[in-house]
């Protein structure tokens, strides 16, 4: 009998990924799984390293702040740094970085070296994800293929995140040291396969010199901004600092659009921000990132200080939401292709604000089950909002900017994490004052879940516009 051959489909062919851009995708893979996993397992951390090193809380919440604003800080210069120079050789040195300051802080004996590490690995990461970002957006054509690879990519970093929460109670039984340790050993084995897997497609030849005033003022507006958006979390105590903080970052941008307009080799093309679909991916993505970090704070507080869930217990309980490192790489290419990814983006963000709704009914006698389906809503939200919105963010955008545009959206998340932790913080501060009774925190909590919901729905209604506008996308 014969047999008879389906002859492949255009669409299967064009969706195919070569071998050796399977084995790029995995390293580059691998070094957003690392960023995820060391955000994350230094939050479950850090009471082990207070109690070790004797921290104060003021150093304490600095050792968080000093990644966020080398990572903020950087992050356009990052990109665009990528775009200039070479993308792959960005990526290899900002990762050789990382290896070497990740062990510093394992090795940290004072508060001092702890911040000086936690500050350089954030910058280095603030070179190195951008750089990936776009060597995945420029080694893959645009259309299925490229979905495909930057839903992988997206995944892959939720999943980072969510199995780093677990990760950190399993390591830190050891000792606090390991969360730093454990990168290093990942990312030393990612160094050693990425030159061999990653190539750079796109020319540094013929590139317009390097923009240092722009840089320059670009990089301090940025930190300026980052620096009082940290300070927005203790509104009580620093509002000052973080409104001179707010005024000078202005002031720089404004001396840097000056900049730009006057120079022939601009660090940033200003004329990008023209794209309204660019802008609007990155509000989104600002807003769907407050949401989530904003939630995911006022629920750790909810299990481990109201219900006296331990650190490990939480991580499992959050475990839930990596459901999209699976669904994105498989269902959402899909959906994408079906119904368009600002309709998709509009669902998750939905998923997002029915979930957060959810959990306003929390109460200091809920069991897991109750809360379970607000952890499931938000791994269907991540898989169907997170990677859609970096491909929007990317979409159209010309090969020698692609770095810039990686940098804004993750830029975009990260600053829009901080506003959101920022934002629930301050909130439930105000609200609770100094009553400590659990029925006052948890009236505090509750209040301070709006700030997600808001969030959500905002980013929503900001989707929606882009959904009726670009109903084939």
């Amino acid at each position: 009998m014969s047999t008879i051959v389906e002859p492949e489909s255009a669409q299967s062919r064009t969706e195919r990924i070569s071998g050796r851009s399977r084995g790029a995708l995995l390293v580059l893979c691998g070094a957003i799984f690392l960023e995820g996993i060391d955000v994350a397992m230094l939050n479950v951390a850090l009471p082990a390293i207070r109690a070790e090193l004797g921290l104060s809380t003021t150093t304490l919440s600095a050792v968080v702040s000093a990644y966020v604003l080398g990572y903020a800080g950087f992050m356009l210069l990052g990109g665009r740094a990528a775009d200039l120079f070479g993308r792959r050789r960005i990526f290899l040195l900002s990762l050789t970085v990382f290896i070497v300051f990740s062990g510093l802080g394992g090795l940290a004996t004072n508060g001092w070296m702890l911040l000086v590490a936690r500050f350089v690995t954030g910058l280095s990461a603030s070179f190195m994800t951008p750089a990936g970002l776009s060597l995945i957006t420029t080694n893959f054509p645009e259309g299925p293929q490229r979905n495909k690879a930057v839903l992988i990519y997206a995944g892959t970093a939720a999943a980072g995140f969510s199995l780093g929460l677990v990760a950190s109670g399993l390591l830190t039984a050891i000792s606090w040291r390991w969360v730093f340790f454990a990168p290093v050993i990942l990312s030393a084995i990612l160094l050693a396969l990425a030159p061999r897997l990653i190539v750079d497609t796109a020319s540094t030849e013929g590139r317009p010199k390097f923009d240092f005033l722009g840089a320059i003022t670009m990089c301090g507006a940025m930190l300026a901004a980052a620096f009082g958006v940290t300070r927005l979390e203790r509104a009580a105590e620093d509002l000052d600092a973080a409104l001179i903080a707010f005024a000078v970052s202005a002031a720089l941008w404004i001396l840097f659009v000056i900049i730009e307009h006057g120079t022939r080799s601009p660090l940033v093309r200003l004329g990008i921000f023209r794209s309204a679909a660019l802008i609007r991916a990155n509000l989104v993505t600002l807003l769907f990132a407050g949401s989530f970090f904003g939630f995911q704070f006022l629920a750790t507080i909810y299990l481990q200080e109201l219900l006296r869930w331990t650190p490990l217990q939480t991580g499992a309980a959050l475990l839930a939401i990596g459901i999209d490192s699976i669904l994105a790489p498989t269902v959402t290419p899909w959906l994408v292709a079906r119904f368009g990814n600002a309709r998709v983006i509009l669902g998750g963000l939905v998923f997002a604000a029915v979930g957060y709704g959810l959990f306003l009914r929390l109460s200091l006698d809920w069991t897991y089950a109750t809360m379970f389906p607000t952890m499931l809503l938000l791994g269907f939200a991540f898989s169907l909002a997170y990677g859609p919105l970096t491909i929007a963010a990317t979409d159209g955008v010309a090969e020698d900017e692609q770095g810039l545009a990686s940098g804004l959206v993750n830029t975009a998340f990260q600053f829009g994490a901080a506003l959101g932790l920022s934002a629930v913080s301050a909130i439930s501060a105000v609200i609770l004052g100094a009553d400590v009774a659990p029925d006052a925190r948890l009236e505090a909590i509750r209040a301070a879940l709006l700030v997600p919901l808001a969030a959500a729905a905002l980013g929503a209604l900001v989707m929606a516009t882009g959904a009726a506008r670009r109903q084939d996308k």
